[in-house]
């Protein structure tokens, strides 16, 4: 009866360890600040990719410049929980963001390229987990979530 505690208190620690970890672990924008125009998509089903041909799906047209698109889109990311930009700028229609998961902080990478397309623009976007095999839907759900958020944001009047 006595190991179960010191079993407890181990796993205690590595799961307090782990979670640190993953919460500081470097976000290196030479890997991760990809153009989602050219990314190849992995394998595992732990990616998603929009774009206007050969991705997962295309994303719409907005009646608006690409660089107001690009200013919409950056202020809409980072206004999702546990985000921030880690490469790019709006005023170069190219950025790369990391949402850490809740939980346990995991990493995952959004590669967002702002396009001019006939009638305004448009965005490409590759958002892919750092970690894991399967990332059970989460990467296609955040890009539907935040094309949702960018298409609210951009309906609100100008202030």
């Amino acid at each position: 009866m006595k190991i179960l505690p010191l079993v407890l208190l181990v796993l205690g620690l590595a799961a307090l360890g782990g979670a640190v970890w993953f919460r500081t672990v470097p976000d290196d924008p030479a890997v991760w600040h990809v153009d989602p125009l050219t990314a190849t998509k992995p394998a595992t089903p732990n990616a998603a990719l929009v774009r206007p041909e050969g991705g997962d799906r295309a994303a719409p047209v907005y009646p608006v410049t690409p660089e107001a698109l690009a200013e919409a889109f950056d202020a809409m990311a980072l206004a999702q929980p546990r985000t921030s930009r880690i490469a790019g700028r709006p005023d170069d229609l190219f950025m790369t963001y990391v949402q850490r998961s809740a939980l346990w902080g995991f990493p995952d990478y959004i590669s967002v390229r702002i396009l001019p397309a006939e009638g305004g623009a448009t965005w490409a976007a590759f958002s892919r987990s750092r970690y894991g095999h399967s990332d059970l839907g989460v990467n296609a759900k955040r890009l539907s979530d935040w094309q949702a958020a960018l298409e609210t944001r951009l309906a609100r009047p100008a202030s």
